[in-house]
């Protein structure tokens, strides 16, 4: 069980990866540790399964709070589904890994990656994603790699590699570059309004590093005396092809070149056409190889029709500079925004549309009490902003069970959450949780962007003041051999048949947000540098559309929003506000019927619909927090009498006590003889005793001044 350790010396720090010691029955295994993180990644792959036409892949990325010294806080008290922030890494280590497996590859790959030790100056994520590789070149599966990933902050002016959380915080950027000896294949990021070049030079900057990474693994497998197992193209028989270029190419290049259609017209036609296709293929004789092919697997038709059209989209692009829609290559889809498009129940509300991609959001003000607790490996613990997307199946026109968010959904909505966050109010500012949910109502490219500029609509709709408005925009890629042409503003057959899609959302100062996917093995970072420079005047441009709809936020929240007071108290005094099991706040919240939250330190949020009432409640607490000192007079109401003396409320919500012979210079033998509940009295601070008690006295204090301090 000792295994083998190799170390890796990277950016002044060393990497160690540990290889047959763990999980010796998985296809390859690997534990990636830096300082006291430690992520074990293995990578298994068993045999295909009948009638599968795609790769099955499957990743995982398990977080386990023993790693960082912690028990769940379920009612179970044990990992149940995994965190928003365990999928999003999950999603990080597929994106890279998947275009890498060769396209006739049809076996169940599960990679696996569990956070077995936290070091919170080594955040997991970019681990799990270069044992990804690992652990797959160890399994021998069949593999265009290696691949690394390293996240890049940055610091003032200085770029810093895998950065710490606390780094990450304060940094201008967060971005995670993934790459292979063939170019970037993938990157994610979020970024404080950042210039385009800036984005440029921090991704070169990743890729560099994360090519000794690649080396790092290929001396691993030398000295482990694995060899590679390189794809090769899987030769298909060309009787099928050559049929359908031959029967096909004519008509479906006909269809692409229809550009006032609409996509289902478009869909339609290509649909006839392959049906067609088929009849005469099933009219061939009996002993045709063609035919056997054909009907020996339903899916191989459809397959080869699909190659084709993508053959001929691609060459028409190449060779034409036209798309299916007629446009150029830098060309943007029409644009139609509105906002307020729904009763002010509705807090805010935007409606954005790009050609026939369609996306509804909604914004909603909430309290502090309404914020997100956050209960996994991450050292920040709660969201006070929510991005949530859903995409519906009538969205692209079909009839499907509806379920729970999937990894899709909770990944579009993360990157829209991303594109608003650094242009939100501070919270001292704007004390309000927000939650905005985009509704795609009509798919074809890029809903993930619709949802960015849906969602600025939204929030200026609901008053939100925005430092500025995002917007965003998916660019495309076509590659054959040394050609390339990038695409903006893609739709969903370009997407779908293309070699990338990169959504750029920020604002007319700079980038907020990216996301870069590929279908190929990788790029030249100064092809990614053109696809970054070619974005910003499509994302400028549909701003202005946008712009048109609502020039700013509004100047008043709907009627039906909380409205919100906030200030700051002493945190030692928190307690004097929540009171013996939290009698004293919830007697205040009853009083004035408001909703009152009190952050650890010290900030005071009111929130009720009556703003009187919201003013009320604060006077009560800031006279409960207000620091008296002996000598002070006040005017107040007596409030309870006792045998002893009397209370009077010299502040909201505070009270001292009158003993009975601080109530007049003479002796006094009830104290219902000088004051009962309900009279208002002007006393002096005596003194505070040891427990802070308040003692008052009246003697010698003019009854005639009533004026309060």
């Amino acid at each position: 069980m000792q295994g083998q350790t190799q170390s890796v010396s990277f950016d002044g720090r060393e990497i160690r990866l540990t290889t047959g010691r763990f999980a010796p029955q998985a296809g390859g295994s690997v534990l990636v540790e830096c300082g006291d993180t430690a992520v074990l990644v293995t990578a298994t792959r068993s045999g295909g399964r009948e009638g599968i036409d795609f790769l099955p892949l499957t990743c995982d990325y398990e977080e386990r709070l023993y790693a960082a010294g912690r028990i769940p806080g379920s009612f179970f008290r044990r990992e149940a589904r995994p965190p928003e922030r365990a999928i999003l890494t999950t999603r990080l280590i597929d994106r890279p890994l998947r275009p890498l497996f060769p396209s006739w590859l049809r076996d169940d790959i599960q990679v696996v990656a569990t956070v077995l030790s936290l070091d919170e100056r080594v955040p997991p994520d970019v681990l799990a994603v270069t044992g990804a590789s690992i652990a797959t070149l160890l399994a021998k599966i069949p593999f265009a790699g290696p691949m690394a990933a390293v996240r890049v902050a940055l610091l003032g002016d200085d770029f810093v590699l895998n950065p710490s959380y606390r780094e990450i915080e304060r940094s201008d950027l967060d971005l995670v570059v993934a790459g292979t000896p063939s170019g970037v294949v993938m990157v994610e990021a979020g970024a404080n309004q950042l210039p385009e070049q800036d984005v440029i030079e921090a991704i070169d900057f990743g890729y560099e590093a994360v090519g000794e990474l690649i080396k790092a693994q290929l001396q691993l497998l030398s000295d482990l005396g694995i060899e590679q197992v390189i794809p090769e193209p899987k030769v298909e028989d060309p009787a099928l092809p050559a049929f359908l270029e031959k029967e096909c190419s004519k008509p479906i290049g006909e269809v692409l070149k229809q550009f006032s259609q609409t996509k289902i017209e478009r869909d339609g036609k290509l649909d006839a056409i392959k049906a067609a296709v088929g009849e005469k293929i099933a009219g061939l004789k009996d002993d045709d190889s063609i035919k056997l092919v054909v009907s020996g697997n339903s899916k191989v038709l459809g397959n080869s029709f699909k190659s084709l059209t993508k053959k001929l989209m691609r060459e028409q692009i190449l060779k034409d500079g036209k798309r299916v829609d007629g446009r150029g290559l830098d060309e943007v889809r029409p644009i139609q925004a509105a906002v307020g498009v729904l009763p002010k129940r509705v807090h805010g509300s935007g409606l954005f549309q790009r050609g026939l991609t369609q996306v509804l959001s909604c914004a909603t003000l909430g309290t502090p009490s309404d914020a997100q607790e956050l209960d996994d490996l991450n050292p920040s613990t709660e969201k006070t902003y929510l991005h949530h997307y859903n995409f519906p199946p009538y969205s692209t026109g079909e009839t499907k069970p509806m379920r729970s968010p999937g990894r899709r959904e909770i990944g579009h909505g993360a990157l829209a959450e991303r594109a608003l966050v650094p242009v939100l109010p501070s919270k001292e500012s704007f004390p309000y949780v927000l939650r905005v949910v985009s509704e795609c109502l009509s798919s074809n490219g890029s809903t993930s962007m619709g949802s960015v500029c849906g969602s600025t609509l939204a929030l200026m709709d609901a008053g939100v003041p925005l430092k500025a408005p995002v917007s965003g925009a998916a660019m495309g890629l076509i590659k054959e051999g040394e050609e390339v042409r990038i695409l903006t503003d893609i739709q969903g057959i370009e997407d779908f048949l293309g070699d990338m899609d990169f959504k750029v959302a920020g604002t007319e100062k700079g980038i907020t947000a990216l996301q870069m996917d590929m279908k190929i093995t990788g790029l030249a970072v100064k092809t990614v540098a053109e696809a970054v420079n070619q974005a910003r005047p499509a994302r400028l441009h549909i701003l202005e559309k946008m712009l048109e709809a609502i020039e700013k936020p509004r100047d008043t929240l709907s009627p039906h929003a909380p409205r919100l007071l906030s200030f700051r108290i002493d945190p030692e005094l928190i307690g004097t506000v929540i009171g013996p099991g939290g009698r004293t706040i919830k007697g205040i919240t009853e009083r004035t019927n408001t909703k009152i939250d009190i952050e650890d330190g010290g900030i005071v949020t009111i929130a009720s619909h009556d703003g009187a009432a919201a003013e009320e409640a604060q006077r009560i607490i800031e006279g409960l927090t207000r620091r008296v000192s002996e000598g002070e007079v006040f005017s107040g109401s007596v409030t309870r009498v006792i045998p002893i003396g009397a209370f009077v409320e010299i502040l909201p919500g505070k009270e001292g006590m009158i003993h009975i012979s601080q109530l007049s210079e003479s002796r006094v033998e009830k104290v219902e003889d000088v004051v009962n509940v309900g009279d208002q009295v002007t006393v002096r601070v005596r003194e505070i005793d040891n427990r802070g008690r308040i003692n008052l006295t009246l003697r010698g204090v003019p009854q005639q001044d009533q004026t309060a301090n």
